[in-house]
């Protein structure tokens, strides 16, 4: 299980929203009496795990399994299934029924869907004939708070679903989830989207609020001032380049989930042959939430730094007498050892693959591809990647990246490209690349690009980036500062306005609404950083801005989202939502299939 993170210092009292989801899914098994087998889909536990802890499940009369293809051993007469609605999921969940009625077995079953059950899903267990031997139920889990300040949908096919296979029904469940936050903190007075499925999931909101109002009373402020929604497909380019934050590489590397990673013990310096060890990785470790949004190259600095003055502090202890109180300091010092060396050990790890000239020739590329003045250079590297038999998903990141940033790519290279493609790894990845076709991220090219002039105007390209004492969210990829969070920076700074020209040069509709009775308050364009006496709320805390990624968002980007809170003069505190945690290997996965 992972480590529940610790949301005591959230700006929003997030909290009572997990407090919320464990009570609702404690209540489900307290209405089902006596000794039960809960059995939940792996996706959907890992989940879980941020939420309830299993010790407190087993005081419910609990057997957790993981439901599978295997028939459920327990000997439990009452099997209560939790899954996501997946019609593959019920294929599952029929096959250990039709087993259990194979060999005479006498059970109850309950399915509770996850966040709420589908037409798909009851067909399936319907034309199985088994609907009449199961009772079914709903647990609305819609949000999953992962950190302090960032929550998660836990849409893993979000962006794939609503550009491939034009199934919207995600945004229908990002709508919900913050209209449920509104019940808990009021109705949200202002809203920002830029892109199709954000402005649609903002048309949802306004009519959930219709129908389902959230009572807003005009004296009570509410503690959420403007959701500013944003399609991953606006900005592509940034997931796509590789993240030089310290968590950003350890996602890149090691993929973080569900705030932990997975990795051989020896790694972290434990005598376990073989084994497998997790580390959690979130604020409740001091030192991470010192150290994660930085620059790699700084994170090796400071770990240095940590360990030099411990190894002094300890020649010091054993050479001169010391008073009880610098006994005590000492001692007080010691207890963050072992988070040191836990980061120690990772950022050594890392190194081996930072320190390749593989990556760093990779690097370079993805700078050039970005600052698009050499199409021929970044043509030929990929083609030589191709002929080279990389691994697919590094070839197809560097090659969509250079299809984005170049508004496709002409007929003849991209008809060569497609050809060399499927050569090279296989006939059965041509859906595949139809799939990135039709998403638009790997193209023929109809217009010219506007990369450069967007990539100009918005100062997206950096050069001389203090990674050290960084002045600019430019720092997480060292050199390129994110095109999504620029545009969270003007719309906080001075709204969209100023910068409409470029907008309209991004992919989908935008979107400025003001909601509830809150047209006479003061609009979102005048809160620039400077008229904090209207930004602050009733109690002198900061308003709050929750920025929404739908499609997923990336661990850089969200370290630029906490450098820009933590700005001078910044009148706001950002709470950070999507779909998913994503980094450019893990979104292009979600678009791969395999024919036959």
């Amino acid at each position: 299980m992972a480590q529940i993170p610790n949301l005591d210092n959230a700006p929003l009292n997030l909290t009572s929203i997990r407090e919320q989801s464990q009570k609702e899914l404690v209540n489900i098994l307290k209405h089902i009496r006596g000794k039960k087998c809960l059995v939940i889909d792996q996706k959907l536990g890992d989940s879980l795990s941020l939420i309830i802890q299993t010790s407190l499940l087993k005081e419910h009369g609990v057997e957790l399994r993981h439901l599978s293809a295997d028939p459920v051993q327990t000997d439990c007469s009452k099997v209560v299934y939790l899954v996501r609605s997946q019609p593959n999921l019920m294929r599952f969940i029929c096959s250990n029924i039709h087993n259990d009625v194979s060999k005479g077995l006498q059970r109850e079953y309950h399915v509770y869907f996850v966040p709420r059950r589908t037409v798909a899903c009851e067909k399936v267990l319907e034309e199985e004939k088994l609907h009449q031997l199961i009772t079914i139920g709903e647990y609305p889990l819609y949000v999953v708070p992962m950190d302090e300040d960032v929550l998660s949908f836990e849409l893993d096919l979000a962006y794939k679903e609503c550009q491939v296979d034009g199934d919207t029904g995600s945004l229908w469940h990002i709508a919900k989830a913050i209209h449920k936050l509104e019940f808990s903190f009021g109705v949200i007075p202002n809203v920002r989207a830029k892109g199709k499925a954000s402005v649609r999931v903002a048309d949802i909101l306004n009519r959930m609020q219709t129908e389902e109002p959230v009572n807003s009373s005009d004296t009570v402020m509410p503690e959420i001032n403007t959701v500013i929604l944003l399609d991953r497909e606006v900005d592509m380019v940034t997931p796509l380049c590789t993240q030089l934050t310290y968590e950003g590489l350890l996602d890149e590397f090691l993929h973080v989930s569900n705030g932990s990673v997975e990795l051989d013990a020896s790694i972290m310096g434990l005598q376990q042959e073989g084994k497998k060890t997790k580390v959690p990785l979130n604020s409740s470790d001091k030192l991470f939430k010192e150290i994660r949004d930085l620059n790699f190259e700084i994170v090796v600095q400071i770990l240095r730094q940590k360990a030099t003055s411990m190894k002094q502090d300890y020649t010091e202890m054993t050479t001169t007498t010391q008073s009880v109180s610098e006994l005590k300091d000492f001692v007080k010092k010691l207890n963050s050892l072992p988070e040191i060396t836990r980061h120690i050990n990772l950022a050594q790890h890392l190194t081996k693959f930072t320190s390749k000239p593989s990556f760093l020739g990779k690097l370079d590329m993805e700078h050039t591809i970005v600052e698009s003045e050499s199409y021929d250079i970044c043509f030929e590297y990929i083609e030589e990647m191709i002929q080279k038999q990389e691994p697919l998903i590094a070839v197809l990141r560097l090659l969509i990246l250079f299809s984005v940033t170049n508004s496709g790519l002409p007929k003849k290279h991209f008809d060569y490209l497609r050809r060399e493609l499927l050569h090279s790894y296989g006939f059965e990845h041509i859906a595949t690349l139809n799939n990135l076709e039709k998403a638009g991220l790997f193209k023929k090219q109809e217009t010219k690009s506007n990369w450069p002039t967007i990539k100009r105007a918005l100062q997206l390209v950096v050069e001389d980036t203090d990674t050290a004492n960084p002045n600019d969210i430019a720092y997480v990829f060292s050199g390129y500062a994110p095109l999504s969070i620029r545009l969270v920076q003007h719309a906080i700074r001075s709204g969209w306005r100023p910068v409409e020209e470029i907008l309209k040069l991004l992919p989908g509709p935008q979107l400025e609404t003001k909601r509830g009775g809150f047209s006479n308050s003061p609009s979102f364009d005048s809160l620039s950083g400077v008229s904090t006496s209207i930004a602050k709320v009733a109690d002198g805390r900061r308003a709050l801005v929750l920025v929404v990624f739908v499609g997923g968002v990336t661990f850089a980007e969200i370290s630029a989202l906490r450098f820009l809170s933590a700005q001078e003069g910044m009148a706001y505190d950002l709470i950070i939502a999507t779909t998913k945690i994503v980094n450019g290997q893990t979104l292009i996965e979600t678009f791969m299939e395999k024919v036959g």
